[in-house]
């Protein structure tokens, strides 16, 4: 194949049936959409080429600046895209959870720009969230970047609709499978191609996968998070279900090790997803000889996630696991175990208390940076985790304030530790973003 573009290269992904002998249905033909290997590595390189198309034919060579709300895929097609047409990109999110994934970004020639943010993705409706203020800044008149737009976008959806769903139906001889399975993300995905799949069979069944409450698995959303995406569509699905981190990673190692497919953790998501939906139905009776057939999407690679097993899973890479036996509390636990303390109480402890608490930053390093309450210290979430899993991080005798964006976080780990025995830690009610909206000082780095 020849082609004068790399952006002719996306699209037209393997459709690869999954071995019955992995996954052990008898009655159905599980089959995986190979989209991690577009050119740019993953399922959003459709939409990210259909959404900035418009933009970029325009403005090439202009020196503008592309400009999404993205912290992982989306961000790296656009950031190539714009690079291709002689443009910058700028990241714009509260923080980037995966640091290979930052690193990379960077090394396309991307700015990244951490905001506090009050969840992992965008909600219109809170608009007391710095993210909602820079995206409606966005759409003002004279704004003077090209904003793509993936929560709200529908282009995001009409990628898939164009792309993805015909292709499974062609690669399927013209019949629409009979389940779907999506991870949800900005839903553009699951949307574009459950819109043609029930064009050719209504009676497509479409499962969405969510991540687990207060779990993180990259690409997809919790349940609560996906309500605040434009484009999620609760009737696109017939049923909803939660993954948790570690069937993610344990379907990420089953197609890594037994299918050669180098999948990262939301295609493992999928397909353990999958797999533990459709035993249900392979029980159901069925015609003689007659075969069904589902269909999953592997979304990128396992490269980018290394550090994300690391953490989680140690062993997979040759560490040792260290877990303390203190079980991780659940968030109604953590409401009802944690102390928490306002922003006067905390003040007036920082300046007065004897011994005065160690103020913990759970923020990212660029967020602290920008700004922070004088005197704490950075330990970013992922870090302080891997921290708890060896043991108390402190002294049983240094009283502890924990900070993070919103007092979600901080009141977590304020509960888990007081679990383990601290017995004085406190969360900061709200974070830093009501330390800074009482007016209280915050300084830079």
């Amino acid at each position: 194949m020849r082609y004068d573009s790399i952006t002719e290269a996306i699209g037209n992904t393997p459709l690869v049936r999954i071995d019955p002998a992995v996954h052990g249905l008898r009655t159905i033909d599980l089959y995986a959409k190979l989209e991690m290997l577009n050119p740019f590595g993953s399922v959003k390189d459709r939409p990210a080429w259909h959404m900035a198309r418009p933009h970029l034919e325009g403005a090439a060579g202009g020196g503008g600046t592309v400009v999404e709300l993205s912290s992982g895929n989306t961000a790296k097609a656009l950031a190539l895209l714009a690079g291709m047409h002689g443009l910058r990109f700028k990241s714009v999110t509260n923080r980037m959870r995966v640091p290979e994934i930052k690193e990379l970004l960077l090394l396309l020639g991307a700015e990244i720009e951490e905001l506090p943010g009050r969840s992992e993705c965008l909600d219109p409706t809170d608009t007391d969230d710095p993210l909602t203020h820079f995206h409606q800044a966005l759409s003002e008149p004279g704004n003077t970047y090209l904003h793509t737009d993936q929560y709200f976008n529908p282009r995001n959806v009409e990628a898939h609709a164009a792309g993805t769903g015909p292709e499974i139906v062609k690669d399927l001889d013209g019949r629409a499978p009979d389940w779907f399975i999506a991870c949800v993300g900005t839903a553009g995905s699951s949307t574009g191609v459950a819109r043609v799949l029930r064009e050719h069979d209504p009676e497509v069944r479409v499962l969405g996968l969510v991540a687990h409450k207060s779990d993180f698995i990259p690409g997809i959303r919790t349940i609560d998070e996906v309500h605040q995406v434009g484009l999620f569509d609760p009737a696109t699905y017939d049923t909803i279900e939660s993954v948790t981190s570690d069937e993610a990673i344990d379907g990420m190692v089953t197609l890594i090790r037994r299918c050669g497919l180098l999948s990262g953790p939301t295609g493992g998501a999928a397909y353990q997803g999958a797999v533990r939906h459709l035993r249900k139905a392979d029980t159901e009776p069925v015609e003689p000889g007659r075969r069904r057939t589902a269909v999953f999407i592997v979304c990128d690679r396992a490269e980018s996630y290394l550090s994300y097993v690391r953490q989680r899973r140690p062993e997979l890479l040759g560490r040792t696991r260290r877990t303390h036996s203190v079980p991780v509390p659940t968030d109604a636990e953590a409401r009802s175990q944690a102390r928490v303390i306002g922003v006067g109480d905390a003040r007036s402890w920082i300046a007065q208390g004897d011994p005065r608490p160690l103020v913990v930053d759970l923020r990212s390093p660029h967020a602290y940076a920008a700004l922070h309450i004088e005197g704490s210290v950075n330990i970013a979430d992922e870090l302080f985790e891997e921290l708890l899993r060896g043991g108390l991080p402190f002294s049983k005798r240094t009283p502890v304030l924990l900070a993070c964006p919103v007092g979600e976080k901080s009141l977590r780990h304020a509960a888990l530790l007081t679990r383990m025995g601290h017995p004085d830690v406190r969360s900061l009610a709200g974070g830093i973003v009501a330390w800074r909206d009482a007016g209280a000082p915050l300084v830079r780095a």
